[in-house]
């Protein structure tokens, strides 16, 4: 995992949060919740294939 991959999570945190406070202020908490919902898939989409590097990385060390 390098660095690049921490500031693009950090980066849709920071920008799902901004969002979600301006749908919040506006009255629009439905949509706010889908905007912070949409964020967190899109985070672990972008997750899961760092786990399943990891998975092959164990997977090469134990011979399995």
């Amino acid at each position: 995992m390098d660095i690049g991959l921490i500031m693009r999570i950090a980066g849709i945190g920071i920008l799902v949060a901004v969002i979600n406070q301006v749908l919040s202020k506006s009255g629009r908490d439905e949509h706010a919740m889908l905007v912070t919902v949409a964020g967190v898939v899109t985070v672990l989409l972008m997750l899961v294939r760092e786990i399943a590097a990891l998975f092959e990385a164990v997977r090469t060390a134990f011979g399995l």
